[in-house]
């Protein structure tokens, strides 16, 4: 049995978090809440949740400031929530890392189905596409790591480790980003390339923030990020990983 995903909801209303919580309980979700940042940052940091359903507008430190925190320290998946609709505001929340917007008023079946499509993401990234049956000596080991320039990308622990194997944190948006570089190098791959790739169908909520993804990888990987020579720019087509990528499926 698929052990039960564990929900982190945080939203300094509790006439929106404990109605949300509840439902999502019903729908089989563990669901632990907080009411502030300050106690989502306590609750993180004793124990870890699958995704995080966080509201954007909080007094004290907002829920961009979470999120930030969130994607560079611990690579949780995140769906924000706000009162704020304009594109500008969706664009700035997925900058920070976010997996997906929803917009306040929200329908919570709409809300659950996000949380799905998110975990399904997640559980694709990790476990890769299924292969066809074979006899089991047939089957090729599946890749643990991808090596390239002075990187290693780890797929079990979905790590990145510089060469002198230091991890450097992603968010679960670039390390989706960075997987799909190093399984297509040099090779150009178009926006909306990138977006099918990395978000499959739910490609719409990723829209405009490839470009901001590419910069905030490129000031992990590059030593000059403003001269690139691992993550170039192909103007008018998209983006290319320059690098030779090889592959280990060696246990850690």
């Amino acid at each position: 049995m698929q052990a039960q995903r564990h929900i982190l909801v945080v939203d300094d209303h509790p006439d929106i978090c404990e109605p949300l919580a509840a439902y999502l309980r019903r729908q089989g979700l563990q669901v632990s809440m907080a009411f502030s940042a300050a106690q989502a940052r306590a609750l993180l940091q004793a124990q870890a949740f699958d995704l995080v359903v966080l509201d954007v507008m909080m007094p004290g430190e907002d829920g961009l400031s979470l999120c930030r925190h969130i994607g560079e320290h611990l690579g949780t998946p995140v769906i924000l929530l706000t009162a704020m609709a304009a594109s500008s505001d969706r664009v700035r929340g997925l900058d920070t890392g976010a997996d997906d917007y929803v917009v306040k008023p929200f329908d919570p079946p709409e809300l659950l189905a996000r949380i799905r499509s998110v975990l399904r993401r997640l559980a694709r990234q990790l476990t890769g596409p299924a292969l066809a049956p074979a006899p089991v000596l047939s089957l090729p080991l599946p890749v643990r790591r991808y090596l390239f320039d002075t990187w290693t990308l780890d797929v079990e622990r979905r790590e990145l480790l510089d060469s002198a194997g230091a991890s450097v944190t992603l968010s679960s948006v670039e390390y989706r980003l960075l997987r799909v570089l190093v399984e297509h190098p040099n090779t150009v791959l178009s926006r909306d390339r990138l977006l099918d790739l990395t978000a499959g169908t739910e490609a719409l909520a990723f829209d405009r923030s490839i470009d901001s993804q590419v910069s905030r990888l490129r000031k992990k990987l590059e030593s000059d990020p403003r001269k690139p020579s691992l993550l170039k720019t192909i103007w008018g087509n998209g983006y290319l990983l320059a690098a030779q990528v090889s592959t280990d499926a060696s246990p850690s």
